[in-house]
């Protein structure tokens, strides 16, 4: 249990005595609060027991204080580089790119990064990148693949930016390109979806040998507000609408559309727990990248391809 979790439920145990002792001794009806407080009372015991809805993790996903990629590539390397600009138009710095150790192994890093505050979210565009950013990583990973050094992608955004601009420099070819080129890649690529990964904006950097995804993260082809306002002309039942994207880590991973769930503290990790999840992904990278290293890069290559062309197949066998 996190220790943000855990201090709500002991102050609310605290609110719900007083409110009884107030409707004991000074004869005040005060049974609606109390019962109200009751109702949060039990959301956040099943959310520190980790018994969560769709929603609630989609919440969880979203909340500002879930640790960012660079916090991970922080407390995951020995040593990161970030590199700058694609070398035709600009830097965005919604995606991060960079070089990354650990021990001798050297990595390629290509992360969606939101911003810890206003100041950092109107910089890093709120996570949403622009083509610019698509066409940094694509020059990235080709260097990568030169280089023969494995890929890792951090996965978190809303999507990618919506705006007229971005669509005038090409936003759906550059999502587009970076999906081919990951697709044909000499070399192994390992994908984490972090907190929410949503739409294209996710996508683009989601075409991995193995992808691996936070127990309370999500990610899908669009938002469930998006999904709501589209099949039912009301974003009002959002909740309604996650529960139908199957969203969530167990779902995709019935689907086959990820391969491995990394587990959190309950109620979700937070900076002050970034460490704790850091250390399971440092272990499993390296576990993962000596599994991928050791095989043929034409049956990699070969494998990756099969693996995105049967989905389809599980999630028709599934239903």
């Amino acid at each position: 249990m996190s220790i943000e979790i855990q201090k709500q439920i002991e102050e609310l145990k605290e609110e719900i005595k007083e409110l009884e002792n107030i409707n004991t001794d000074k004869m005040i009806d005060v049974a609606d609060e109390i019962e109200e407080a009751k109702k949060r009372l039990k959301n956040l015991e099943r959310i520190s027991e980790g018994n969560l809805t769709a929603w609630e993790k989609v919440e969880i996903a979203r909340n500002p204080n879930r640790p960012t990629a660079l916090d991970y590539v922080d407390n995951i390397f020995d040593e990161f580089m970030e590199l700058h600009g694609d070398r035709t138009c600009t830097d965005d710095k919604a995606i991060v790119c960079g070089l990354a150790r650990i021990g001798e192994q050297n990595y390629t890093i290509i992360a969606e990064q939101k911003g810890r505050n206003t100041k950092e979210n109107i910089e890093r565009n709120f996570g949403m990148p622009n083509p610019e950013s698509y066409k940094k990583g694509i020059r990235f990973m080709k260097q990568a693949e030169k280089f023969n050094r494995p890929i890792i992608t951090f996965i978190d955004t809303k999507g990618a930016y919506p705006g007229i601009q971005a669509e005038e420099r090409g936003q759906g070819e550059a999502i587009a390109r970076s999906m081919f080129e990951l697709s044909n890649l000499k070399t192994p690529v390992i994908a984490i979806v972090i907190g929410e990964g949503s739409s294209g904006g996710a996508l683009a950097l989601g075409v991995a040998d193995q992808i691996l995804m936070l127990e309370n993260s999500i990610y899908s082809i669009l938002s469930p507000e998006g999904y709501a306002s589209i099949l039912w002309k009301d974003g009002s039942r959002k909740e309604e609408a996650a529960e139908k994207m199957k969203l969530t880590a167990e779902d995709l991973l019935g689907f086959k559309v990820i391969d491995e769930i990394i587990k959190e503290p309950a109620g979700g990790v937070e900076r002050n727990s970034v460490q704790e999840v850091a250390s399971i992904l440092k272990t499993r990278i390296m576990e993962i990248t000596k599994d991928l290293k050791s095989k043929n890069v034409d049956t990699l290559v070969s494998e990756r391809y099969e693996k995105f062309r049967n989905m389809g197949e599980y999630i028709r066998e599934e239903k």
